[in-house]
This record gives C-alpha cells, structure tokens and sequence, in this order.
C-alpha cells in the first residue's frame, strides 16, 4: 500500500493514475483552495490560528473560504473521484503543517503556479523563495519527508527570469536532503494526442540512493490516435456554435489561439473552449436537431457547408488522460470544469513516471 499525499491536488491526475493503474494506495490528504482568494489579510489569518491545532486550523480555513469566496467546487469534483476523510482535504497550502504527516508519506505531489521571485538571483535557497507557494511546496518536503516526490511545472521554468528562478530552485531542491532529477516531456510522447510539454522533478530521499540510481527516464512511445479517436458520438446541441463563434474559428487572424481539426490537440490551457477559445470541429455531418436549431450556425469552411463546436468536458478529459468512469459532478459548470481539466497533469505521463519510481523498488523498502 503506497501512503500518497498531494497539494495543489487540482482534480486528482495523480490519484486517477493511481487507479488506472490498479496500484493500491492511501490517499492521507490533499490540499486546493480551488481558484479562490481570501478577503482576510496573511496576517490576520495567523493571528486567528496561532492557539489552533492542526484540526482546528483546517475546520477553521474551510468555514472562513466557504464564507468569503463561497464553494470549492475543485474540491467537489475531487471528492466525487476518491476516497479522502473528510478532515484530510485542506483549503490553502500555506497553513498545512506537513510535521503532522512526517514518516507517513511514501509519495507526495504538487505544481505550484510558476511564480517571480522577489530577490531572485541571490540564491538564499528555501528563505529566498518564501512568498512564493514554491516555497510551500519545498517546505512541506522538508516537513513530511517522503520516500519520493514529483514536482510538476511549465518548461518555461527553466528559463525564467534568465534562469535565476530555476537556480534558485535547484538550491533548494539540493538543500532538501534528496537526490534529485527532472524530466522534460510531453504528452504526445505517452498516448495522448496533445503538445503538452511539462517540467517533472522526481526526488528521492537521501537515504534511498541506491534506489535513485536506477531510475530511468520514460522511453517516448509512437503516438497510434489522433483527436478524433477521442471524440463523443453526440454533443449536446450547446456546444455547437452561433455565428459570431463559428466566423471566430474559421477566421485565419485567431489561428494562434484556435485549432480547427487537429489530429494532436494543442495545449489544455484553464479556459479551453471558453469564449470560443482552444481545440475546435467543423462537422460537414450535420443531424437534423441543428438544423432545426436557429442559434446554431451553418456556414461555409473551405467552400464546405458545416457546423462548427468546441470539445466537450468528456473529451477535455480524455485528451488528458482520464478514463470515462471518472465522475462529473452535476453542479459543477462547464466553464468551471474547462479550467479544472485544463490545469490538471496528464494522466499517462504520471503513469509513465510511476511505472519507472515502481521499477526502483523504492516502495517496497521500508527503510527510514
């Protein structure tokens, strides 16, 4: 049984990579405070809980966001998926104290939002980055300590600010006490018809180098499908577009922020088909409902009669990864859900990375 734990815990790629892959585990928390922010300043918040203990905290923080900010509707998707104690999902990384979970942790993810440093290039490791929720992220493998992390962020890390954030952050990933690696790579690369191209930094703990040093990079694999192999047999009239969408999405001038028929999606971004916006289809099979739908508009594509749409949720999901038995809540809003899924991980890359962390033998040693 493998104990995971996860913070910026989205709607659970690493936990549906678990599943898939029939791998038993334990999730021991998660944390996403779901898009929302606080009214009450940093420092009040502390002052409201210094005498708290970690319960305490966590029941406070929940009621607090659910009166300013109203529902965590991240939290509501994740919870449909998987089995946490209702104690055991918190709503801000920055008030987890990861000492309570210290020994407890065989694998613990996270990919804070790339963020600037304020005093970037000084290299002060972990006391540089506070403020940051980078620095959360590393202060909580500090605290917990688990067998091996996964670190998950945009390739443009590595070049930011002219490569004075990821010197900065490679000193504190050596500061850590792990032995560390990152991998850049994309999930074309792993059965998903999407250019969706990741940072993945894996860390074992110092004591399991041996472990470490027969970790492997994952193999790239020929990609056999395409978009259209992922795509639903009958879409909800609503996500067929009016007029003002479809010129939108024919129109050569948006060919930067649109793709029309792809055979490998472009990037899963937070708002994919909002406002017109991300992978689209032009359908020349038109069904007699749109026909008979006046909002739905039928034009001309490369002399072509069609309809235009976006894709749906359903299909958002599975250019990412996941499964159809993964559960949409029903009032969780197609806008909300783009934004969900678009700021998840892919699903197959975590698998690949698991399978070769799986290979080392690493949690199969109960070494401390």
């Amino acid at each position: 049984m493998i104990n995971l734990g996860t913070v910026f815990s989205g709607i659970g790629a690493i936990e549906h990579a678990f599943d898939r892959l029939a791998l038993p585990h334990n999730i021991e928390f998660a944390c996403d405070n779901g898009e929302r922010k606080l009214k009450s300043s940093l420092e009040k918040v502390l002052s409201s809980i210094k005498e708290m203990d970690d319960s305490e905290i966590n029941e406070y923080l929940t009621q607090l966001y659910e009166d300013e900010c109203g529902v965590n509707y991240i939290e509501q998707t994740y919870r449909a998926n998987f089995n946490i104690h209702n104690n055991s999902f918190y709503q801000d990384v920055r008030f987890l104290d990861g000492r309570q979970y210290e020994g407890k942790i065989d694998l613990f993810v996270g990919g804070s939002p790339c963020q600037s440093f304020s005093v970037a290039g000084k290299r002060g490791g972990l006391e540089e980055a506070r403020g940051t929720l980078f620095y959360d992220y590393a202060r909580l493998v500090n605290e917990i300590k688990p067998k091996v992390f996964i670190y998950e962020n945009v390739p443009g890390m590595l070049t930011h600010d002219k490569g004075k954030t990821w010197s900065i952050i490679s000193k504190i990933f050596d500061d850590l006490g792990y032995h560390w690696t990152y991998w850049v790579l994309n999930a074309k690369d792993y059965g998903l018809p999407q250019n969706r191209r990741r940072i993945f930094v894996i860390g074992f703990r110092d004591n399991y180098e041996d472990y470490f040093n027969i970790l492997t990079k994952p193999n790239p694999q020929h990609l056999n499908i395409h978009v259209d192999d992922l795509l639903e047999k009958n879409v909800d009239n609503k996500y067929y577009l009016p007029e003002k969408g479809f010129l939108r999405v024919i129109d050569p001038k948006h060919k930067r922020h649109v793709a029309l028929n792809g055979k490998i999606g472009r990037c899963q971004v937070a708002n994919q088909q909002f406002n017109w916006y991300g992978d689209m289809r032009f359908e020349t099979d038109i069904p007699e409902r749109l026909l008979d739908d006046d909002r739905v508009y039928k034009g001309y594509y490369n002399g072509v009669f069609g309809v235009t749409r976006g894709l749906t949720p359903r299909e958002c999901l599975r250019l990412m990864g996941f499964s159809d038995d993964f559960i949409i809540p029903e009032n969780v809003i197609d806008q909300k859900l783009y934004r969900q899924i678009g700021n998840s991980i892919a699903v197959n890359v975590l698998m690949e990375i698991l399978n070769q962390i799986l290979e080392t033998g690493i949690f199969n040693n109960d070494r401390e």
